[in-house]
């Protein structure tokens, strides 16, 4: 009997330090994997929201920059993580589109899905270096020399396929040129070193200042922020194209601290300082928890699969 009541104790004692070890994450800082380079969009985006959820979630979160491989090398990084809910991936649309087309080897299944929280519409946008003023003058110049006009991309990721979309729409070609991230895309565009490339609101203040030029926005409608920039629909292209961002984590996370992490980044897409921060990244917010992003993710990577099937990219 008395080794019986022993044995209980010890028990009860052993939960009750489980349960304590569970209820103290984040009791160190989580690092947050961004797969591209610092000033690029993904890291401009990601950068404000980590702020918003550390206060969310009762920890610091820092923001590591794993750039390589069309996202690959960050995206490899957080998949081998321990899933402890200590390592978070900053994701967007890539990760179906480099997989498919035989860039990765890993695929949006080897993670947890937390939440969706952005979605950035795509404009195509030109150097001023380049001779056209309008998507019209493209269309012709590229029609008058396929495969000439330069795209800067990378290659398999969500600027290659937009671009793409649009040539296989018009029956126009391209020639492209890889580049890791926004960023290095943007100087080089800046520098007059590509013609075109897949750019965003956050470029507007460089529109207004004569260093690029938007010729088309890939939205349902025009843009309040740019209205005498047309959409592509308008201009007889039909494409509509947004990259989503949002947080996964490794397989294997435990359903609680999957649980906190859902509630902190409720939270953290409701802040004001967040949103602000996103309307000047021309980037609205979007947010989706587990259950809804999961689903969307699944949706999304369909998509993707017929994408690249269709540019005749298709390698899995």
């Amino acid at each position: 009997m008395k080794k019986a009541l022993v044995l209980l104790l010890a028990l009860v004692l052993a939960g009750s330090a489980a349960s304590l070890v569970l209820a103290a994450y984040p009791d160190r800082p989580v690092k947050l994997i961004v797969p591209w380079a610092a000033g690029g969009d993904t890291d401009n985006i990601f950068r404000p929201f980590g702020q918003s959820l550390q206060k969310h979630l009762g920890a610091t979160v820092v923001i590591a920059n794993v750039t390589g491989a069309s996202g690959t090398v960050g995206a490899r990084e957080a998949k081998n993580s321990p899933p402890d809910g200590y390592t978070l991936y900053a994701i967007h649309d890539y990760i179906h589109s480099t997989y498919y087309t035989g860039v990765s080897d890993v695929n949006y299944t080897d993670f947890e899905p937390i939440c969706l929280i952005t979605a950035t519409p795509s404009v195509l946008t030109a150097s001023p270096k380049t001779k056209w003023s309008s998507w019209q003058e493209l269309l012709s110049d590229a029609r008058t020399r396929p495969g000439t006009i330069t795209v800067g991309a990378t290659l398999g990721s969500t600027s290659h396929f937009f671009p793409a979309l649009i040539e296989k729409d018009a029956k126009i070609k391209f020639k492209y040129v890889s580049y890791e991230g926004l960023a290095p895309r943007m100087n080089a565009i800046l520098g007059g070193h590509i013609d075109l490339t897949d750019g965003n609101l956050t470029q507007r203040g460089k529109v207004e200042a004569g260093q690029l030029k938007f010729l088309a926005i890939a939205t349902e409608k025009r843009d309040p922020e740019i209205p005498t920039v047309p959409t592509l629909k308008e201009l007889g292209v039909n494409v509509v194209y947004s990259v989503s961002r949002g947080i996964v984590v490794p397989k294997g996370t435990p359903a609680d601290v999957l649980a906190k992490l859902e509630g902190a980044c409720a939270q953290a897409a409701k802040d004001p300082a967040f949103a602000e921060s996103m309307k000047k990244q021309g980037t609205d917010v979007r947010y989706l928890d587990r259950k809804a992003y999961g689903e969307f993710m699944k949706q999304n990577d369909a998509v993707n699969k017929e994408l690249a099937r269709d540019l005749g990219l298709l390698k899995r």
